[in-house]
């Protein structure tokens, strides 16, 4: 089986992170994020991985590779302009890299619904193209898609008005196609799946299954610490959940903790602490997702990419630093901050809640 997965946005909500790399390749606790993705589906008998890439695609590519040790063989298909989330999938059929049937996977969400189940009412109804649909609590910040129970898709709802809602079902941005679904998308421009394709499907073989499980669009920084937190609490089902100890910390192994830092955790809710490799805490350091403010550094429901330097009696929480940057003795870093790669933030600097850090940029 092969799928197709949609990488070419650029990323702004996660700007300064994905000014200097693509969002699939930012660091998920202990890999490039897309990375679960491909794991995902190779635990769904998935062989082949076409990646639709975009902005920075080479740095996609030097993160993934061309394939994954046991995994599937990884190619790339290249938008020289942005073709929408339908474009990417004539391109890769122009040019001769999809079979008669695929799977085609927004790349930006960290999930582990069952797409064998997907996979199975996609043939047992003799669909030419199905929705992996997500039960939502709040249905008025999405679009709803509307089905009969035999799962056959009786329309769309776009950002209804309460009054309308009469499902809680959402595209949760996983299909099955048919390749004759390929001639329904204009080539050469943009074209939406969700506005332009799908619509035309209705009453023609387009059909939708709920899959419940987790799911997550890690777009915002808010979304990102917390699929962290969600990895590190064995929220969602992976290989890296399988790995981590009691306490819940993501710290890598060649992260250099000075010895007289307290590293541990607490059962909390929706918290935690990731340090990447070759990053270094300095002295009197607390990595714990309960410490409390003190004199002592604090690193705490952050996460740091590898590389970055955290100086003595510097506090750092709720809080994304890229990779290299650097935190001075006594500064402070205020929840929902990003700081970009190599960027510097000097000591005794207070950098506020929500502030941007440029790449290689320096608050004083």
């Amino acid at each position: 089986m092969q799928a197709l997965v949609l990488v070419g946005g650029e990323g702004t909500r996660l700007r300064p992170l994905t000014l200097t790399r693509p969002k699939p390749a930012l660091p998920l606790v202990d890999r490039p994020f897309i990375r679960f993705m491909v794991d995902w589906l190779g635990r769904h008998g998935v062989t082949e991985v076409i990646m639709a890439c975009g902005f920075r695609a080479e740095d996609l590519r030097a993160a993934l590779g061309d394939s994954v040790p046991g995994g599937p063989s990884i190619r790339y298909v290249e938008e020289r302009e942005p073709l929408g989330t339908a474009g990417p999938i004539r391109l890769a059929a122009d040019e001769g890299l999809l079979g008669e049937r695929f799977l085609v996977l927004n790349g930006d969400v960290l999930t582990d619904l069952d797409l064998t189940a997907h996979m199975r009412m996609h043939r047992e109804r003799g669909a030419v193209a199905s929705l992996a649909l997500y039960p939502v609590d709040d249905p008025t910040s999405y679009g709803l898609v509307r089905r009969r129970d035999d799962g056959e898709v009786l329309g769309f709802l776009e950002k209804p008005d309460p009054s309308e809602i009469d499902t809680d079902e959402v595209n949760a941005g996983a299909y099955v196609l048919e390749r004759s679904v390929v001639d329904l998308i204009p080539p050469g421009r943009q074209v939406s799946i969700e506005r332009e394709v799908f619509p035309k499907l209705v009453g023609h073989g387009l059909y939708g299954l709920r899959l419940d499980g987790y799911w997550m669009d890690i777009g915002t920084p808010e979304r990102y610490l917390q699929a962290s937190w969600d990895i590190l609490e064995r929220r969602v089902q992976t290989e890296v959940a399988d790995r981590v100890d009691e306490s819940g910390l993501g710290i890598d192994e060649h992260a250099d903790v000075d010895p007289t830092a307290v590293v541990e955790g607490a059962a909390l809710v929706d918290s935690g602490a990731v340090v990447g490799a070759n990053a270094k805490v300095g002295p009197r350091a607390v990595i714990a997702r309960d410490a409390e403010v003190g004199e002592d550094a604090i690193v705490e429901d952050s996460v740091l990419h590898p590389g970055c330097t955290i100086g003595e009696g510097a506090t750092v929480r709720g809080a994304i630093l890229g990779s290299g940057a650097e935190i001075g003795e006594g500064a402070t870093v205020a929840p929902g901050a990003v700081v970009g790669e190599h960027a510097r933030i000097e000591p005794g600097v207070v950098l506020g809640p929500d502030a941007r850090v440029e790449p290689g940029g320096v608050a004083a």
